[in-house]
C-alpha cells in the first residue's frame, strides 16, 4: 500500500464545490454532478452515483472525516490545494 498523505487544511469552499482540477467549470454536466453531491450531502449519504460513469464518488463530508488525503485523486477531495 502506498504512503498516505498527512492531514492538512481544508480548503476554502470545500464541502459544496469541488476543486477546478478535480471538476472542470466547464464540464457539461457539472451541474448534475453538483446536485448529486448536493443531495447525498443532504441525506448524510457517504457516496453518490457519478451521472457520466454510474461510479461510486465519495461526498466531500466523508472524505473530510477521514482526516487525510489518500492521493488517489478524489474529486470532492476537501485537501486539494
Amino acid at each position: 500500500m502506498g504512503a498516505v498523505a498527512t492531514p492538512t487544511t481544508l480548503r476554502e469552499g470545500w464541502r459544496d464545490v469541488p476543486h477546478p482540477r478535480r471538476l472542470s467549470e466547464h464540464h457539461p454536466q457539472r451541474a448534475e454532478i453538483l446536485g448529486r453531491h448536493a443531495a447525498a450531502l443532504e441525506r448524510h449519504e457517504p457516496v453518490y452515483a457519478d451521472p457520466v460513469t454510474g461510479f461510486s464518488v465519495f461526498t466531500a463530508e466523508f472524505l473530510a472525516s477521514r482526516d487525510y488525503c489518500c492521493e488517489n485523486g478524489c474529486r470532492h477531495c476537501p485537501y486539494v490545494d
